[in-house]
This record gives C-alpha cells, sequence and structure tokens, in this order.
C-alpha cells in the first residue's frame, strides 16, 4: 500500500496548508540506522513505511563522525548491517574515493589494518559524509517515504486505542496513522510516550542478579581513571586546599556503594570528525562562552606527563579521524546529561550545545593555551575541522552520541547472563557482538583527597550472543502493535554492549521483519511465530542468529583443577572460558598454584594453550610448566597481553602426550595477579 495523505485542506487567499493526516502499514519514528534498516527492511518486504525522522540527517551516529566502528566479534554481523559495510568498502574500493590519500597509504597506518584488510569482505572504518550517502541511497532505492526534522508530540501525540497505538502526531500537527509502529530512536520517545515501562540510570546488581551493573568503584578495565595511570590530582582550584573551592566538572557527592542502583548514565560525546590535511583543515573554533577553567583539571593530567591523548584519533579515511574519549579527563562530559533521557526538547538542546561547546572549548585550549605542554600543543594544532564534513552545521557533527537514555522493561530483559552465554535464548534475532562497554558516570573526590572518575566497565565477551526477540517487545498487556529496537529492554550494562551501531541495524531489520509478518497477519507483534515465519525470514535475510563457534580441541576450565593457596572467582575483566576464572588476589607468595590433569584419546603431539583475562595489573611472567612424555617444560606467560588465540588463548608450545599429563600454573616469583582459567589441548 503506497504513502497517502487522507487530507489536505488550504486557507483561502493562498493561507497556509492545514496539517495533513498520513497512512501507511508500518510507521518507524527516528532517523538513526536503525531506523533505516527497520524502514528498507519493511518495505522490501512489500509493506509501504513512512519513516518519520526528527533528523535532518539520516544515520544516527553512523553518519554523525563514528566512523570507526565497533565490531567486535564481527563474525557475528549479517543481514543488512553486513550489507552497510559492504557497501562502504565497494565505495572505497573506488580509487576516485581517495582525495587526500591513497588506500595503500591508509592500510599503511598500523590501527587502521584492523578494520581494513584487502581481503575482507566489509570495511569497518569511513568518513561521515560516505555514510550519510549510502544511508540515502537505501532509502531512496526501496522507495521509503522520509519526512525530516519531524518531532513527536510527546505530551499529546500518541493516539491509542486499548492496548494499540492509533496514530502518532508530531509538533506540527501532521498525524501518522499505521498498522505497527516502530520506535527506533535513542532515546526511547515514542515508546514512553506510549505508556510503556523502562528505567532510566543503573540498575543494582540485585536487580537481576548481576555482578558488574550499578556503582563500580572499584573497576579498572580502562585507562580512564586518574589512579590506574598514577596520577594524583588535585579536586581544588589551589592544589591540597578545600577552602579554595572545587575545580569545574566535580561532583562533591558521594559515589555509592558499589553495587548500587543509582540515576547516572554513561557520559555523552560528540565522535569528532579531525582532519590533518592543511588543505581540508579548519583551526579549532574558539567557542563564544569558552572558560579555560573549565579544563584545568587536563591541564593537570597534561602537566603531570600523561602520554596518551591522542591515542584514540583513530584513523579514517583521507586523511582523517574519529575522535573518541580517552583517559581520565577527556571529551567525555562527565555528568552533565543525567536529565538527558527525560528532558523537553528544549532542555535537550541546551545539554546539547553544552556538550558542543565544552568539547570545542577542550581542543581550542589543547592547541592555544600556553600552559599545554608544547610536544602535545604542536602535535594538535596540525589537526582542526574538516572542511568538506558538517558543511550545514559548522563542520561539526549533528549527532551527540546518546550512549545511553531510556531502556525498556519489555517481554525479556537481556542482562550480563545473556551476554555471558549464560542465558538459554530459543528466540534468537540476531546476534550481540561487542564488549559490555560502559563509560564513566561520574567524577568524585575520594577518601585520600584526589580525583576519580567511576563507571567505566570494560567486561570483554569469549564470542557473539543471541538477542532475544522478546527484548524488543513491549509487554502485550501495554502495546501490541509497537517495536522498540533502540531503546531495547536491557539492564545498564548489558546495553552497553547492545549499544553498538552494527548491533543497532541488526536489531532495526529484525524489527521491521517482525513488523511485516505482524502486519500480514493482523496480530499483536508478540504473537509473531518465531519459528514458522520471523526465524526462516531472518535467516533467507542473511541475519546470524547463532554464534556457530564452539570452542575446539580438549577443553579442561579451572573448576577441574587441583588448587592450592587461595584462588578467588571473577568475572569482571576480559574474555573467558564459562562463566568465571579464578585470581590469586595478587598475593605474589608462591603459595597459589593450580594443577591441571589432562587427559587425551589418542597418543600423539598436542599444542597447549592456556587462557586467562588480561589485564594491566596482571603478571607479565607467569610460570607454567607441562608435564609431557618426554618430560617437563616450564614456559612463562605475559597476562598482560591478551591472547593471540580467539582473543583468549595463549599457545605455551607443543608436546607429545601418551596417555594423561599435567599442567601447572604458580605464582611464584610473580609481578602482578595471577589468573587462572582453562587449558585447552589441541591435536596436532
Amino acid at each position: 500500500m503506497p504513502f497517502k495523505p487522507i487530507a489536505s485542506l488550504l486557507f483561502l487567499f493562498g493561507g497556509p496548508a492545514l496539517a495533513e493526516t498520513h497512512q501507511a502499514d508500518l510507521i518507524v519514528y527516528g532517523g538513526t540506522s536503525t531506523a533505516v534498516m527497520a524502514s528498507v527492511q519493511a518495505s522490501q518486504m512489500g509493506k509501504s513505511v513512512i519513516m518519520v525522522s526528527p533528523d535532518k540527517h539520516l544515520g544516527g551516529l553512523s553518519s554523525g563522525g563514528l566512523g570507526w566502528t565497533d565490531n567486535g566479534h564481527a563474525a557475528g554481523i549479517g543481514g543488512l548491517s553486513r550489507e552497510f559495510y559492504q557497501r562502504i568498502k565497494a565505495y572505497y574500493d573506488n580509487p576516485e574515493a581517495w582525495r587526500q590519500q591513497t588506500q595503500e597509504e591508509f592500510r599503511a597506518i598500523p590501527r587502521s589494518q584492523s578494520r581494513n584488510r584487502p581481503g575482507d569482505d566489509a570495511m569497518w572504518i569511513f568518513e561521515p559524509h560516505v555514510a550519510e550517502k549510502t544511508f540515502d541511497q537505501y532509502v531512496t532505492e526501496n522507495k521509503v517515504t522520509v519526512v525530516r526534522d519531524a518531532w513527536l508530540d510527546r505530551e499529546n501525540g500518541v493516539e491509542k486505542d486499548g492496548h494499540r497505538i492509533v496514530s502518532i502526531t508530531t509538533l506540527d500537527g501532521e498525524k501518522y496513522v499505521g498498522e505497527v509502529f516502530i520506535d527506533a530512536t535513542y532515546e526511547g520517545d515514542l515508546m514512553a510516550a506510549a505508556g510503556i515501562s523502562y528505567h532510566v540510570g543503573r540498575e543494582a546488581n540485585s536487580v537481576y542478579n548481576e555482578t558488574i551493573n550499578g556503582v563500580q568503584k572499584g573497576r579498572r578495565d580502562h585507562p580512564h581513571h586518574f589512579d590506574i595511570t598514577g596520577l594524583k590530582i588535585s579536586p581544588y582550584k589551589v592544589p591540597g586546599d578545600p577552602e579554595s573551592g572545587l575545580l569545574p566538572r566535580i561532583s562533591a557527592e558521594e559515589p555509592g556503594k558499589d553495587g548500587s542502583g543509582d540515576h547516572r548514565i554513561q557520559a555523552y560525546c560528540f565522535r569528532a570528525c579531525l582532519t590533518n590535511d592543511p588543505d581540508n583543515r579548519i583551526p579549532f573554533p574558539k567557542p563564544e562562552n569558552y572558560d579555560p577553567e573549565q579544563y584545568e583539571v587536563l591541564l593537570r593530567v597534561l602537566q603531570a606527563g600523561w602520554p596518551e591523548f591522542f591515542r584514540k584519533f583513530d584513523p579514517a579515511p583521507n586523511k582523517k579521524t574519529d575522535q573518541n574519549n580517552h583517559g581520565p579527563f577527556s571529551t567525555d562530559n562527565i555528568g552533565k546529561n543525567y536529565d538527558y533521557p527525560e528532558a523537553s526538547y528544549e532542555r535537550r538542546r541546551e545539554i546539547i550545545k553544552e556538550h558542543e561547546d565544552y568539547q570545542k572549548g577542550l581542543m581550542y585550549f589543547v592547541a592555544n593555551d600556553p600552559r599545554v605542554p608544547k610536544d602535545v600543543q604542536d602535535e594538535l594544532k596540525q589537526w582542526g575541522l574538516p572542511k568538506d564534513e558538517f558543511v550545514d552545521n559548522g563542520h561539526w557533527s549533528h549527532q551527540l552520541y546518546i550512549r545511553e537514555a531510556r531502556r525498556m522493561i519489555g517481554e525479556h530483559v537481556v542482562t550480563e547472563h545473556d551476554v555471558n552465554g549464560l542465558t538459554d535464548i530459543t528466540d534468537s534475532i540476531g546476534m550481540g557482538v561487542y564488549t559490555m562497554d560502559s563509560h564513566n558516570t561520574q567524577r568524585y573526590i575520594t577518601p585520600e583527597g584526589y580525583l576519580e572518575n567511576e563507571g567505566n566497565v570494560g567486561s570483554h565477551i569469549r564470542k557473539p550472543y543471541p538477542i532475544a526477540f522478546g527484548s524488543i517487545l513491549p509487554k502485550k498487556e501495554e502495546c501490541t502493535n509497537l517495536l522498540v529496537p533502540g531503546a531495547i529492554s536491557s539492564s545498564h550494562i548489558a546495553f552497553g554492549s547492545l549499544r553498538m551501531e552494527p548491533t543497532f541495524m541488526i536489531l532495526g531489520q529484525s524489527a521491521g521483519t517482525a513488523a511485516s509478518f505482524a502486519i500480514e497477519q493482523d496480530i499483536p507483534v508478540q504473537e509473531v511465530d518465531y519459528e514458522k515465519d520471523l526465524r526462516p525470514r531472518l535467516l533467507a535475510d542473511k541475519q546470524r542468529l547463532e554464534s556457530g563457534r564452539k570452542l575446539k580441541g580438549l577443553i579442561f576450565d579451572d573448576k577441574v583443577a587441583e588448587l592450592t593457596g587461595e584462588w578467588v572467582p571473577s568475572s569482571k575483566v576480559g574474555a573467558k572460558v564459562g562463566s568465571s576464572y579464578l585470581h590469586d588476589k595478587g598475593a605474589r607468595d608462591g603459595k597459589s598454584s593450580a594443577v591441571y590433569q589432562v587427559t587425551v584419546p589418542a597418543a600423539g603431539k598436542y599444542e597447549v594453550q592456556v587462557s586467562y583475562s588480561a589485564s594491566s595489573n596482571r603478571a607479565s611472567r607467569v610460570p607454567v610448566t607441562i608435564s609431557h612424555a618426554a618430560g617437563l617444560s616450564e614456559v612463562f606467560v605475559n597476562q598482560q597481553k591478551t591472547g593471540e588465540i580467539e582473543g583468549l588463548f595463549t599457545a605455551v608450545g607443543q608436546y607429545s602426550f601418551e596417555k594423561s599429563g599435567t599442567v601447572s600454573i604458580t605464582n611464584q616469583g610473580v609481578d602482578g595477579h595471577v589468573v587462572i582459567d582453562a587449558v585447552r589441548l589441541l591435536k596436532k
């Protein structure tokens, strides 16, 4: 059924047009990558679609500066999502796409190689305008009607008849009538206006029996903390003098008890697209309300010699970068977004402007303030805003990184147990592929009187995990014709994995598929038959629904090891076999050991591998002793480095075994925490 306006009246004598009512099978609210893929999928299934987009530019963050894709276990990305990145690759395989450098020059940059290898079928790095052009092509090719700059009337704009949405109305009075609706926004505005249950903030661990939700003062997964970088930064205007008052952007509140819930959400920033091409570069502008005192903490960090200011200037084609937060004081505007999810449009615009001024001011400060170390300042002066990006917005991104806002409480809530593969999901609509990644939520004062950040968690996953159909479905008693693939039903920490753009595209396509079946059969979205209809169609459209990855070889988990000394179970950091690993609490006393009895089904040579969760506080020379047919061999493993095999295992040699042997790990003579997880033997 084609898009059709039902009514269009004009005032006499050339007056303005009255608001119209428009009708289609599916109404998608949002202009994100999720919205595009939901709309395209439904159109390909023969449904009329109107995408009601509050944004002028389609693609959300994917066209708003995030060109360094968080693709994680990329093998789990399928369907239209993978096709998008394949289209990106096809674009850059054309030599004419390379204006400021050649593709060979770009590939020579070490950090580009992980996301732009010649043999890959997709490319995971791109410029913002290339992504936007690709999204525009999608909706044009699939004849999706797009209404831009159309904002839902959140107070009175959702009309329901019982448990069904009848129509939505935008602030300009335009009404959109559909059979099924999809909320594909980052904020979940349609979901909330329709009376669907949701949560804002961090749940306590106790809510879903999790371990890494809520306040996490003890987590040190990334160098986004002050103490992990060895910095002791005073929070006061006069260092060490509380009477002088606090510096800006520091909370005087208590951070809360570990594992407790609160109202705080991950910090936002812009994924700024910058360039170091002199012919395409505009110097960093000075915001009108620029205040150098806002960056006093950063100055103290830089003056202390912190060396990683440019660590997350991730390369993008044509001498550009996707700049992301890195370090204890960076582009994340910590603590300035708490009211954003529920805020009015006017208040949100104020928050977005404050974030823009903060981040532009930070760049201007480092590039111009004479107190900044000269080597850092000289390097930053080589960068600026690109003339050929965001040309209608002062060359600055039009999309703030909404890392987290509302999260629906739907038919199924995704938790850390789902992400770690511990939940039996039988209705997978796609794969989650990324680490549980939460950015900091607050900057506070420690009892010792120094600055610290809290909220950063980076818990690696061993493999892609299935996402339940129920996680995009509201409870049936709340609404029967709405799907929510953006503000998905999940806990805070699980959302840290789900919130990646490839996953949002996967969820958008699956939502469009489910919506189409509900429209065809005139049934509630909750009654779409997964086994009969949804799953076969998703697979036909190249969605990937299972990991397909089982660990090969003979696996001996830490649960079967013979232990001496004190070992503590944990699951907080890094990839792991099973649900947990053990560590020695950093004792370094030589009293803790683990002996794995390994048996083989056939005599022969086997490669022995060990797994552990890597982190900077691990020991750099962990002794591993292998008892094999020819005797004993000792090898040392650096547990600070991630395993080179499947991101999980490190090989410790090839040995012959007749029937059995042992692999022993101790904390004798080590310089950090020792972790034991699993031992694997692979037949050679």
